[in-house]
């Protein structure tokens, strides 16, 4: 079995609504270009903020 990278070695990017960085996930692995959002609620805030302007 191969080891895992460190934590500290993953890659990481801003997030668009909260501006935090967050880390790779297993679960973006096939889409992290596309990934904008660190979790469900700043993607949900981030569309209904720009629908009401």
């Amino acid at each position: 079995m191969p080891k895992m990278p460190k934590k500290g070695d993953l890659p990481s990017k801003i997030c668009a609504a909260c501006g935090l960085p967050f880390a790779w996930r297993k679960k973006w692995e096939r889409d992290w270009d596309s990934v904008k959002y660190c979790s469900e609620r700043c993607r949900r805030s981030s569309r209904s903020a720009s629908s009401t302007v």
